[in-house]
């Protein structure tokens, strides 16, 4: 885990100390970046015991696109908990959907993204072209009203043109793995879930917001670039480091690769105040190598299989996920600034 050593020791050198939401003061450094070789082994930090069941809990929870804190905890992951039900600003938002509701956070918007499109209901052209590619009409617009069912009685009102509304939800992390297996060479195989319509929704606007996977279809490669626009890299970055690359091999596995370059983007790359301690120590402890991902046999391997099985993004458990060769110093704790 050098690189991640590395840039714990960088904010510590190069850092600056800024006010935040939270309360609790960091010291940042914008633009940092770290890459992995997953072929040499998983970047699981070694300088402390990671909690390896609870990130994968984690990503199985935005798998299944879950908005519940309660569905995150019966994943073994209780880290949502704070955020859906002690960050006063969230308790009082209108948003809100009572105890354990987090809104649409990260794997609504992988899985579900609420795609529109507002069509003049004279272009059937693009209405049949919209349909035909899934989405489903809600209903007719004027003026601002709806009108669902029947057409709009007696003379349009000069200058507002009805309007056709329609619907579907985007399964962004679907569409990648369609398109690995369609079309390997391209570069727009991504998704990302900072929906700007409904960061006002959620509990926690998300912080790693952008993944695009890179395939080598002649080396039968497959990696990963992640950009998270603010991460705490006490107790964040050892949790995203787990889940984008158990990612990557997941959907590696899926489609006939091998997991190979992880390559983490930070905006604003910060440690709070009260993770120094934690941190300082770890800097003191001799890192071990790097242990191996081990996917679960019953998780089909396309390579072996030849079979497209993608609806294994959805039956995929914690469980499923196992670290071989996991040696690490004892565990260290900090509190989480909400």
């Amino acid at each position: 885990m050098t690189p991640y050593l590395d840039l714990v020791r960088t904010i510590f050198e190069q850092g600056a100390w800024r006010a935040n939401r939270t309360g609790v003061r960091t010291l940042s450094v914008p633009g940092a970046s770290m890459r992995f070789d997953l072929r040499q082994g998983f970047p699981a930090v070694t300088t402390k015991r990671l909690a390896f069941k609870a990130a994968m809990g984690e990503l199985v929870g935005f798998l299944r696109a879950e908005d519940s804190a309660r569905r995150f905890r019966e994943l073994g992951c209780g880290v949502w908990d704070q955020n859906a039900n002690e960050n006063q600003a969230w308790r009082d938002s209108p948003w809100r959907d009572g105890p354990d509701d987090l809104g649409p956070v990260y794997g609504v918007q992988w899985r579900q993204w609420p795609a529109y499109k507002l069509l003049p209901d004279h272009e059937e052209a693009r209405i049949q072209a919209a349909q035909a590619l899934g989405y489903r009409r809600l209903g007719r617009i004027l003026e601002g009203r709806e009108q669902e069912g029947h057409e709009h009685e007696g003379h349009e009102h000069e200058g507002h043109e009805p309007h056709v509304l329609l619907y579907k939800p985007i399964d962004q992390l679907r569409a990648c793995l369609d398109t690995l297996m369609r079309d390997p060479g391209s570069r727009r195989m991504l998704f990302h879930g900072w929906n700007c319509a409904q960061i006002e929704e959620m509990a926690l606007p998300p912080c790693h917001l952008l993944y695009q996977f890179l395939a080598n279809p002649d080396t039968r490669e497959l990696s990963l670039c992640l950009y998270i626009r603010s991460n705490d890299v006490g107790l964040g970055t050892p949790f995203n480091l787990a889940e984008g690359a158990a990612l990557a091999h997941l959907m590696a596995r899926l489609s006939g690769y091998e997991a190979r370059w992880f390559t983490y983007f930070i905006g604003d790359a910060h440690i709070y105040e009260t993770h120094v301690d934690m941190l300082r120590e770890q800097l003191q402890r001799e890192p071990y190598a790097l242990p191996q991902l081990c996917l679960s046999d019953r998780v089909p391997a396309y390579a072996d299989t030849g079979r497209y099985e993608p609806e294994w993004l959805d039956r995929i458990e914690p469980g499923d996920f196992t670290l071989v060769g996991y040696r690490h110093h004892p565990p260290l704790t900090a509190p989480m600034a909400v």
